[in-house]
């Protein structure tokens, strides 16, 4: 488990895929003396991912030699290369994309404006421009990149986030997919809010599914973006009743405040280091005190679940005399 260990200086590589790109990169690590700890590839619609954690500690070079190294054979393979070395990873600066629901951003905005976030919220993206009130309203910059129709500019998008220098990237209702030249580049570094119990009910209108389907308990759940729909690493949850005959509209009203405090609260274990991916899950750290986070329902719930029977524990068939 070598891979999460926070001092360690992360890569990715992101272009279009061909072959020979990760014996040169790690050719070039290995003549600078810089060991390889984990290293993962993937590639979706034809776009390369490459993510590795290495150890700088002993390295034969400057950190801005190397990230010049990196850069210009970045350039000659015709991939974007990035670095980031563990100073960088203590700016925590966020950008959180939006299209037009308030609720998650204004919690956001609210914990950021109490100081209770722990990183600075530095600019509102949307693919519509109905919460630029808000955002002014704090004084963040924010930028509308979608059409009439509200489809974005994902080339406009990645320039923005580079040039906010983003270390974490939250969706708080954004209502559009992420391609994988996005979500390769900030891997286990965006945040997303979905209204149901992951994995029931991924994609669009997930409480009009709760509704059709007759459920008796809904909820929300916060994860990590992958490239599969609402299939990312799973980070907090909350559960509330579906009351018989209630409407899509009802069950909207009970979930979003819920959606608001899990994403809050995703947000600040990330922040935290409290949480690491881990073979596709989301675990926590060993250190971490589980009093300072609910994750999923209150502990109240626990002293309402029956603890009998259980399996093969009654006198007459487990051999007790």
């Amino acid at each position: 488990m070598a891979a999460v260990t926070r001092e360690y200086t992360e890569i990715t590589v992101v272009g279009d895929d061909d072959t020979g790109l990760i014996a040169r990169v790690t050719t070039l690590l290995f003549e600078r003396d810089i060991n390889i700890e984990d290293l993962d590839q993937a590639v979706r619609e034809g776009i390369f991912r490459m993510t590795m954690s290495v150890d700088t500690a002993g390295m034969s070079c400057t950190e801005s030699e190397l990230r010049t190294a990196l850069s210009e054979l970045g350039d000659e393979l015709g991939v974007d290369i990035q670095v980031r070395f563990p100073a960088d990873r203590e700016t925590r600066t966020i950008a959180v994309l939006v299209t037009k629901e308030s609720h998650c951003l204004e919690a956001l905005f609210e914990a950021w404006a109490d100081g209770e976030l722990g990183a600075d919220i530095s600019v509102i993206i949307g693919n519509h421009d109905d919460l630029e009130p808000l955002a002014d309203h704090y004084g963040v910059d924010f930028y509308n990149i979608g059409d009439e129709k509200g489809t974005p500019d994902e080339e406009r998008l990645l320039e923005l986030l580079d040039d906010y220098d983003t270390d974490l990237i939250v969706l708080a209702r954004y209502m559009r997919i992420l391609s994988p030249n996005v979500v390769f580049r900030y891997e286990d570094r965006i945040i997303n809010i979905h209204p149901s119990l992951l994995p029931a009910f991924p994609g669009a209108e997930a409480y009009r599914q709760a509704r059709e389907e007759g459920v008796r308990i809904a909820g929300v759940t916060a994860h990590y973006v992958t490239t599969d729909l609402d299939q990312g690493p799973i980070i907090t949850q909350r559960a509330f009743n579906a009351p018989a005959g209630a409407s899509t509209e009802e069950l909207e009203r009970r979930g979003q405040p819920l959606e608001a405090e899990a994403l809050l609260e995703a947000v600040q274990l990330h922040l935290d280091n409290a949480t690491h991916v881990y073979h596709g899950r989301t675990e926590l750290r060993d250190d971490v005190d589980t009093d300072d986070y609910q994750l999923g329902l209150p502990e109240s719930f626990d002293e309402m679940v029956p603890d009998r029977p259980v399996d093969g524990l009654g006198e007459a068939v487990s051999g007790d005399d």
